[in-house]
């Protein structure tokens, strides 16, 4: 069976991760998608409420697996017995940093291939970065995150200031 990892911290998980987790989908037998426990991002939800929000949005999905992990996500992989990593490219500014790791893991492990999806146009623009600030400064952040929490990302948004 072909195992793929779609690793990430999902501080909030958006549209553009569901769809790159679809596309990726499409590509081999089993996704799991996973959840960083530690991270040096400070994010603004905490693990627990960054792994419910995926677990809600995909957990139903078949053959999708929603995960966590700590450490090294090449040896998460080899946990797993996965082929891939999937990362997610949304513009040229995201090339550099994600070529740089993929070729780092690629000499931790050579068996374990990084992937580069591309999300569908309409969220190629789109980050969590952006969408923090978007609902920090009271906008409209509803075509870019699951429906079911946008007001609990306005709601932490506005209150970290």
């Amino acid at each position: 069976m072909k195992i793929a990892v779609y690793p990430g911290t999902f501080d909030p998980v958006t549209l553009g991760h569901i769809d790159v987790i679809r596309r990726a989908k499409n590509i081999c037998e089993k996704l799991y998608v996973a959840v960083a426990k530690s991270s040096r991002k400070k994010t603004l939800f905490c693990f627990e409420e960054r792994f419910d929000m995926l677990k809600k949005v995909m957990g139903n999905e078949k053959d999708i697996v929603v995960d966590s992990f700590e450490g090294l996500t090449v040896n998460y992989c080899l946990s797993l017995n996965a082929c891939a990593i999937v990362r997610g490219l949304r513009a040229v500014s995201d090339f550099e940093y994600e070529f740089q790791l993929a070729l780092t893991n690629r000499k931790l492990n050579e068996r374990v291939e990084t992937i580069f999806l591309m999300p569908s146009e309409q969220f190629t623009y789109l980050s969590s970065s952006m969408i923090k600030e978007i609902a920090r400064l009271d906008g409209d952040i509803s075509p870019f995150v699951p429906k079911e929490f946008v007001e609990m990302i306005k709601q932490r948004c506005r209150n970290a200031g």
